[in-house]
């Protein structure tokens, strides 16, 4: 429960440079550019927006809290072991994402990780909860889901992803009297 913030806001014309890839192609600029902030916002919400991360009331895919896990980050030497163990679990062409994240560790992708160990989107449909329709990152409550519901499918989601692959999501939501 949060219960003082403290924000410490910088009077710009422009955002920060941009660092998401994403960002970058949907604002048609090189990472490290600044633009706008009203350029910026419009880019991010329009990325959210695609992936059902903007509370819209008629549509149950944005009845969520956001991406339910963090994208796991590993050592270079675990990062080989998942390489191998996809190659021998799946496509032997299939590589899974990779990004620099400091130190000689590197980060990979949650939402290719769950749809790789057969957890597409909509899995779970037609439950009360369900894996977001635009997004896997994103467990939905489709309008009658009870806590419960959520953490069931979430905990079914991680423990299919550490039988396929050997990775361990971890929850980014706090979760109070209930556990994954």
């Amino acid at each position: 429960m949060v219960l003082d913030v403290l924000f410490q806001l910088e009077l710009a014309d422009l955002a920060r440079p941009v660092a998401y890839a994403d960002l970058a192609t949907g604002l048609g600029v090189d990472l490290g550019t600044r633009v706008p902030l009203a350029d910026a916002r419009e880019a991010v919400l329009e990325q959210r927006r695609r992936r059902g991360m903007v509370l819209q009331e008629d549509d149950h895919d944005t009845w969520s809290c956001g991406s339910f896990f963090t994208n796991p980050i590993l050592s270079a030497d675990d990062f080989d072991t998942l390489a191998r163990r996809v190659r021998e679990t799946t496509d032997a062409d299939l590589v899974p994402p990779r990004f620099a994240a400091g130190d000689g560790m590197v980060k990979t992708s949650a939402a290719w990780l769950i749809d790789k160990a057969g957890f597409g989107k909509g899995y779970g449909l037609p439950g009360p909860a369900a894996l977001s329709t635009k997004h896997v990152l994103a467990v939905t409550n489709r309008g009658e889901a009870r806590a419960q519901d959520v953490v069931d499918l979430a905990r079914e989601v991680r423990d299919g992803v550490q039988e396929r692959f050997g990775i361990r999501l971890v929850n980014e939501p706090v979760l109070v009297g209930l556990e994954l």
